[in-house]
């Protein structure tokens, strides 16, 4: 009985961690969303342009 006595705040740091981090982890992906996900489908877009005008310069003109 005292080694579950001696736990008892323990765990409960645990159920305040585990929510803070989910909640900070939480926070973070929306910022990213909202700050940065533009600037990576830019990138994207661009590659995925250039690789179609690499593709078209195989093609035979007509």
């Amino acid at each position: 009985m005292i080694l579950a006595a001696d736990s008892t705040p323990l765990s409960a740091l645990f159920w305040w961690i585990i929510p803070l981090t989910a909640l900070a982890g939480a926070l973070l992906y929306v910022l990213w969303v909202t700050r940065f996900q533009d600037k990576y489908e830019n990138q994207t877009e661009r590659s995925v342009g250039k690789f179609k005008k690499f593709q078209d310069s195989f093609k035979k003109p007509e």
